[in-house]
């Protein structure tokens, strides 16, 4: 009977008979594959991620399919006790390697299975500052520095979600987005630029008619955005579900927000980033700054406005 090459990532190779279950192969030349629920498609502790070869393997089984819907599997991720070889070569990875990473993909810790399996993708990152705001937090009581952040992120987050973006982290007052999930880069780019500049629109709104009157104070910010290839997955914290982005355009981005105040403007962006945009439909300056861990100078895109003086956030009457 012919078989067919499986390549365990940086395990080595198994040859799969067309009559036996990756998971058979792979026990069969040592590579422990998990497998909870003794391979009868109910546990998901077998399951393996594929890399190339997915046309070469069998369609999924009703207990796989069954378990995939509940559990939300991807597209790339496979039961090895449920999928036979048809041909090859098939490259995959094991999920769990060993007992102290079952917890990780079974069980309470485990987090949703579509953000578990980390993967690259091309994504816009947005992140936002409040800039000045260690002087409301030492005027007015908690109770009221964290009414602040409330209405200010509820306002943040609703212009970004109705952008296609999702927050990925909150910290202190600023926050960390992303857009892209579900377009194409340059869509991406253009969502988190006009949801810029709405968010910036609605609080120079909550300025005028809320801030300053109730609290004698306009609230700026800063807004740095850059774009690339990322790393995503996902991660259960404290019962919660936690979407993870992570790579050297997140650096970039995150430094683009810093050097809003080096540059006098509440909108940067990469010059990268506005490559992809319909330049003519902004107003814009172009300009360069050192990064840290960058060599050279970055350019970059201003698109904002500079910020107000020191002695006008507190005068309601300019």
């Amino acid at each position: 009977m012919p078989t067919h090459l499986i390549e365990f990532t940086k395990e080595g190779s198994v040859q799969a008979s067309t009559d036996e279950s990756v998971l058979e192969a792979s026990l069969a030349a040592g590579i422990p594959l998990y497998h909870a629920c003794g391979a009868k498609g109910k546990c998901s502790t077998c399951r393996v991620l594929i890399h190339e070869g997915a046309d070469h393997l069998t369609p999924p089984t009703d207990p796989e399919l069954a378990l995939g819907e509940r559990m939300h599997f991807p597209p790339n991720v496979r039961l090895a006790c449920q999928t036979r070889v048809t041909g090859g070569p098939v490259r995959l990875s094991r999920i769990l390697r060993d007992e102290s990473d079952m917890s990780l993909y079974v069980g309470p810790f485990a987090g949703a299975a579509t953000q578990q399996i980390g993967e690259e993708r091309e994504l816009t990152l947005l992140f936002l500052d409040i800039r000045n705001f260690t002087p409301l937090i030492e005027r007015y009581l908690a109770f009221d520095v964290i009414h602040i952040i409330r209405k200010l992120f509820t306002t943040f987050q609703e212009v970004i979600e109705e952008h296609a973006g999702r927050i990925v982290e909150t910290a202190g007052d600023g926050i960390y987005a992303a857009f892209g999930f579900e377009s194409d880069l340059a869509s991406g780019a253009a969502a988190a630029v006009k949801a810029s500049f709405a968010i910036l629109e609605r609080l120079r709104e909550m300025n005028d008619s809320y801030f300053r009157v109730h609290f004698n104070h306009r609230v700026q910010i800063g807004i740095g955005i850059h774009l690339g290839n990322v790393i995503m997955g996902g991660i259960r914290v404290a019962g919660s579900d936690h979407l993870l982005i992570m790579g050297y355009p997140v650096n970039i981005a995150a430094r683009l927000q810093d050097a809003t105040k080096q540059l006098n403007n509440n909108l940067v962006v990469s010059a990268e980033l506005f490559s992809y945009l319909d330049q003519t439909a902004y107003a814009h300056t172009e300009d360069s700054v050192d990064l840290k861990g960058v060599s050279g100078s970055f350019r970059v895109i201003l698109l904002g406005t500079a910020y107000l003086r020191a002695s006008h956030l507190e005068n309601p009457s300019d």
